[in-house]
């Protein structure tokens, strides 16, 4: 194995790793379509994908119909929602290291330098991936006033997770590479500045079409107060959180810096989205409250609501120990990522940091403008 790696390279290793991993998947899918393909793949990765598409909360397999649960017979199943579950998670995490480590290759490659000040250049695209994802609610928030969907499948897979994923990743990348080229051949004095000037053009355009719909369309509003208060609260949260650390325990922020305050901001948001879509959203102008999408959260808002007396629960809500959560793993992790492992592997440590906050914004952002917009 060491000799193969000397001879084609890390990414060479990395991409033959890949194929072959893709290639069993194919395999063992058309081998054993029922058992692979229907009942895993379809059942947990593609199944949540259609019926997140279409706005409906269940489809059915039937024979590859795929059609409403409420269509279905006893022998249509199996049946899928969407979201994520924990079987779901169960393949995407292996395939986010995979990714991961050929972001690392990639970047080694390229021989780019100045870590941090590409953490932040890259800020701009984590809140375009939320807002991307807000583009395929409005669509299916057209299909239920029209009837049609503006964007189709399979195409409209491409702004649902996880396939938005691969679709932000590429832009990014696309997005670096120019950049890279544009420093070396002294355009710019660093590839952060066209970086992060593509990423804010990009969620400048993604912001003004669904502006658009809100100004043009029946199915989107503007709920301006949902903006304010997300925002001013994850604010809040992040200066009391970043002030207690300084005043108590600075030495938790040494490795990360400033970067660390952007983490706790990027959770603070998704914290605060949640709670304000999941409890208030009705009181402040959609007329409904969203509903969860991942399993801890929607574990946590069920436990808490099965704990509070009603009396309680209507006063405060049940979505707020999710904020506490948020806040606690965004410091955990920072605390992890202290000045050693910053000087031993700045690389590394900074991509993992940028995974992070987009794990937290990307999500965040999403909930929020859903919320704002009211699809």
């Amino acid at each position: 194995m060491d000799e193969y790696i000397d001879r084609v390279g890390p990414m060479g290793a990395w991409a033959a790793l890949t194929g072959i991993v893709a290639l069993a998947i194919t395999f063992a899918a058309l081998a054993f379509p029922q058992r692979v393909y229907v009942d895993l793949i379809w059942q947990y990765y593609w199944g949540p994908v259609v019926a997140d598409a279409r706005g409906l909360g269940c489809v059915a397999w039937a024979g590859g119909a795929e059609i409403p649960c409420a269509d279905a017979g006893a022998g249509d199943g199996p049946t899928a929602s969407p979201g994520y579950t924990f079987v779901s998670y169960a393949g995407y995490i292996p395939i986010l290291i995979l990714l991961l480590v050929g972001i690392i290759l990639l970047i080694r490659r390229l021989d780019i330098q100045r870590y941090r000040a590409g953490f932040y250049a890259l800020f701009p695209f984590m809140l375009f991936g939320g807002t991307l994802r807000v583009v395929e609610d409005a669509n299916v928030a057209g299909a239920r006033e029209t009837g049609e969907m503006v964007m189709q499948l399979p195409y409209v897979a491409a702004l649902i997770s996880p396939f938005i994923y691969v679709t932000v990743f590429l832009v990014t990348l696309l997005a670096l590479l120019l950049s890279v080229w544009l420093e070396r051949n002294g355009y710019v004095s660093g590839y952060e500045y066209p970086l992060a000037g593509i990423g804010t053009a990009a969620l400048a355009v993604t912001v003004g079409y669904l502006g658009y719909l809100a100004v043009t369309e029946p199915f989107a509003e503007f709920h301006w107060l949902i903006l304010v208060l997300t925002l001013v609260g994850a604010t809040a949260v992040t200066a009391i959180t970043w002030y207690a650390l300084q005043a108590f325990a600075p030495e938790i922020n040494r490795g990360t810096e400033y970067m660390g305050l952007v983490v706790i901001w990027a959770h603070a948001v998704d914290g605060v989205a949640n709670v304000i879509g999941l409890d208030w959203a009705y009181r402040l102008g959609p007329g409904y409250n969203l509903t969860p999408k991942h399993p801890i959260n929607e574990a946590i808002v069920n436990y808490t609501g099965s704990i509070l007396p009603a009396s309680i629960a209507e006063v405060t809500g049940v979505a707020w120990p999710f904020l506490i959560v948020k806040i606690v793993a965004a410091v955990v992790v920072i605390w992890i990522f202290d000045e050693t492992v910053f000087d031993e592997s700045p690389r590394y440590a900074t991509l993992l940091m940028i995974t992070v906050v987009a794990v937290g914004l990307g999500p965040g952002t999403r909930d929020m403008l859903r919320a704002v917009f009211g699809v």
